[in-house]
Order: structure tokens, then C-alpha cells, then sequence
């Protein structure tokens, strides 16, 4: 979906995904105030983090393109075969899971540059990284993507003809998927939040981010089962079982660490 603006034309889904940014930047710069470094911090690493977000978003479409771009002819080879349609990203395509590895390379980068604590900046973005991504899956809803199965509950939503997928032509209403994963977002961010100030005392560095990839991993894995349009690589749905994989590893280092942090208590 676009708005034309004179001779301007402007994607509503780049326009969801500003607005994300901004108030995810907000978020993270009252994070970096409430723990005593300057909110600034957040605003000069945004830059960093969404073009390493962007850039990774776009090499992972390209790697695992969906379902549906597969169906029309838009794959992995033909991209090899067409280098320049990879930077065309005004086209379409873009994967979170990249966004997300991208970002957090880009924040890296940013934060050796200036000499920062790099998990305590990961802790900072974490809350403001979930609400971005809240924002942004309304992107989605403009461009009619994202939806999940056949349904009839009373919160379906209509999907136009040239938007469904081969097969379902005639099938009118959807699970918002976008929606859902919006408000799991929303939840996270609440959380990330709170058990930032409750367990403050606890945390290490490197947690709170720790956590945010615990709990969005939780909610993409079982929203994947509702998505139409998944990525399928040699057969498998892609998304979900990266999830899987970073669901045990965050919750693996978030044990080790503590158990670390308790045997060092103990011998104290």
C-alpha cells in the first residue's frame, strides 16, 4: 500500500517500520537513563542497528525466501543469478530473524567504536527492539501479508483476491497473524520492562536481551503453525526451527550463567 504525496510516493509498510523505530528508540534511550548513561547512547545507535538491520533482513528473505515468492518464481538461485534485484528492497522482502541478527551486529559495531558495555547495550535495546516490532508487523496489515489460516472468528480479516495464496482464491478471511504476533511483541516489551526493575539486582549483563530471545522465539515458534506463507527450506519451515535452536541457546547461556553467578556466591 502506498500514499502519493505530490510526486512522492510513500510505502505505508516503510513508514510503520519508521514509526517503530522511533518509539522503539525512545524506550531504549528512558532504559539508558534509568541506568545511568546517556540517552544519546540510543539515538547514535540507531543508525548502526538499522542497517545492520536492514541488511540483514534482506540477506535472509534472499536466503529463505516464502512460500509464496517461491510459488511465483522469486528464489534464492534467481536472486544469484540477478545480484542488483538483492538491493531492490523497495520490491519487497525482508526477514526478522535476519532484522534481528543484523541489528544486533550493527550494535556491536557501535558499541566497540565507543568503547560500550556491548550486553548492557543488547539490555537496553531489548525492551524498544520488541515494541519496534510491534509497530512494524502493521506494516503487514497495510500490504495484506502476514495472514494466517482460513477463519471464521470474529476478528478475521479480509484478504484481497490478488493477496491470497494459490489455492485460496476463493477463500475471503484470515487469522490477522500480524496482529498476533504484534500484540506477543507488546507482551514481551511489558515484561522485558518489568523484569528489568524487579530483578534488577539479579540481572547480569546480557540478560534482559537473553530473555527477549526466550519469549519472542516461544511466541513465533507456535504462531509459525497458523502462517500460510512460511519460508520452506529443503522441506522445512525455516523460521520455526531457527526458533527452536535460539529458544535453547538463550535459555542455555541464561543457565549457565547463573549457575556460574551462584557457584561464585557460594565460594564467597
Amino acid at each position: 500500500m502506498t500514499i502519493q504525496v505530490g510526486f512522492l510516493q510513500i510505502h505505508v509498510y516503510g513508514l510503520m517500520l519508521m514509526f517503530g523505530a522511533i518509539a522503539g528508540t525512545l524506550v531504549a534511550a528512558m532504559e539508558a537513563r534509568r541506568r545511568g548513561l546517556k540517552a544519546s547512547y540510543a539515538v547514535d545507535a540507531l543508525p548502526w542497528a538499522l542497517i545492520g538491520g536492514v541488511i540483514g533482513a534482506r540477506i535472509w528473505h534472499v536466503l529463505t525466501p516464502s512460500l509464496s515468492s517461491q510459488i511465483y518464481g522469486t528464489t534464492t538461485e534467481r536472486y544469484l543469478r540477478d545480484p542488483l534485484s538483492i538491493i531492490r528492497v523497495w520490491e519487497g522482502g525482508l526477514g526478522l530473524p535476519g532484522a534481528v541478527l543484523g541489528g544486533v551486529i550493527g550494535l556491536y559495531i557501535y558499541a566497540r567504536r565507543n568503547q560500550l558495555n556491548f550486553p548492557l547495550l543488547l539490555d537496553i535495546a531489548a525492551p524498544g527492539l520488541a515494541l519496534g516490532q510491534a509497530i512494524g508487523r502493521w506494516g503487514n496489515y497495510f500490504n495484506q501479508e502476514l495472514y494466517g489460516k482460513p477463519t471464521n472468528l470474529p476478528w478475521k480479516i479480509y484478504i484481497a483476491p490478488e493477496h491470497r495464496m494459490p489455492g485460496y482464491e476463493s477463500v475471503a478471511y484470515y487469522h490477522p497473524l500480524f496482529l498476533y504476533e504484534a500484540i506477543w511483541n507488546l507482551f514481551n516489551m511489558a515484561l522485558l520492562l518489568y523484569v528489568a526493575r524487579r530483578w534488577e539486582k539479579v540481572l547480569l549483563p546480557g540478560d534482559v536481551f537473553l530473555i527477549y530471545l526466550v519469549v519472542y522465539s516461544i511466541g513465533r515458534f507456535f504462531l509459525e503453525f497458523l502462517r500460510m506463507d512460511y519460508s520452506p527450506v529443503f522441506g522445512v519451515n525455516i523460521n520455526q526451527l531457527v526458533m527452536v535452536l535460539v529458544f535453547i541457546g538463550a535459555s542455555a547461556a541464561l543457565w549457565w550463567r547463573h549457575r556460574g553467578a551462584r557457584r561464585a556466591r557460594k565460594r564467597g
